[in-house]
């Protein structure tokens, strides 16, 4: 089958796979603990999908020219052998990377296995180096030390490059992005910063909440001299910049004052198998019902294809544009 484009030309090249909608985190900006309390239910270990049936849809999207698999959840690394599942994908024809992003909370232990199995690079969520800040955002005490060590982990069963997610939310924990900063250029990680985004309906998104990327940019600048770096594609999801004095890299992520709908490439598998073809789209398509009532892989693909091939989404654009944006799943369900 030839493969899809969208109605704005734009084609399919990576998916992301949410493993879970678990995690042991309650950060504000996905999983509140006032919604994500102790009786909330989860999807039941029926309702996700197995580790065959991602397999097997995963070999069918990069039939239709997807490359790259990121595994997210939830937190994914909650989801038992997760290594077999990265084993099953790595086999896979016209799979170029597989990457992971993770909380880091359990990453130490389990970097080794997940390396040997085929994992390419890990991204890794960490939104303050200090305990009480990040627990500011992430609403539970766990430690900070955990998390860096689980990037000491990665790091040292060779899965680089590591790069790191901070979330910037004002208020919170903007005064946490020079220090932040000057720990991983010493580490020579990439840091990155991103806009706090309206994902799904339970976190009290406000514009006032939002860091702009350019301020964040000016806050480093007071610091160091920076010089961007050319991107490899029209809209590329981070604007790159390279410290001057040589001390690595940075990346903005301005999806909310800056969107780069007309570039993505990207869809999402939740973990009940619906298909999502924006971070910001409304119920998905049911992939698992097909899946499980007997369709063949030819009929598979020509869901797939169809769906891609009818999506218009432009979710940010519309927000920028101060236009009316549909449902919001949330983002623990449909993965980052």
């Amino acid at each position: 089958m030839r493969e899809p484009v969208d109605r704005l030309e734009r084609p399919l090249r990576e998916l992301r796979i949410s493993v879970t909608d678990r995690c042991n985190l309650r950060c504000s900006y996905c999983m509140p603990r006032e919604v994500f309390g102790p009786d909330f239910t989860y999807l039941t270990r029926a309702e996700l999908l197995s580790f065959e049936e991602i397999a097997r849809l995963a070999r069918i999207f990069a039939q239709l020219g997807v490359g790259k698999l990121r595994l997210t959840g939830g937190e994914p690394l909650l989801r038992a052998r997760l290594d077999r599942l990265v084993a099953m994908l790595a086999a896979l024809d016209g799979i170029e990377e597989i990457a992971l992003t993770s909380n880091g909370l359990a990453l130490a232990a389990r970097a080794a296995a997940l390396r040997d199995a085929g994992l390419s690079r890990v991204t890794v969520s960490l939104d303050a180096l200090e305990d009480a800040s990040f627990g500011a955002m992430d609403r539970l005490e766990a430690p900070v030390a955990r998390v860096l060590a689980g990037i000491d982990g990665a790091l040292a069963a060779g899965l680089a490059p590591v790069k790191v997610n901070m979330v910037v939310r004002r208020g919170v924990n903007e005064h946490c992005i020079l220090p932040m900063a000057e720990h991983f250029r010493e580490r020579g990680l990439e840091l990155r910063f991103i806009e706090y985004m309206d994902v799904g309906t339970t976190n009290g998104w406000s514009p006032a909440d939002v860091v702009p990327a350019d301020e964040v940019r000016a806050m480093l600048e007071g610091r160091w001299a920076l010089e961007p770096v050319a991107g490899d594609r029209a809209e590329p999801v981070a604007a790159r910049f390279r410290y001057r004095d040589g001390g690595g890299y940075i990346g903005l992520i301005a999806s909310v004052t800056k969107p780069f709908c007309g570039g993505c490439t990207r869809a999402r598998l939740s973990s009940d198998g619906r298909l999502h073809t924006c971070l910001f789209s409304g119920d998905g398509h049911d992939l698992r019902a097909p899946l499980r009532a007997g369709a063949d892989d030819a009929q598979l693909s020509q869901l797939i294809a169809g769906i891609w091939s009818g999506r218009s989404d432009r979710y940010s654009q519309l927000r920028a544009q101060s236009r009316r944006p549909p449902a919001r799943p949330e983002m623990s369900y449909i993965g980052g």
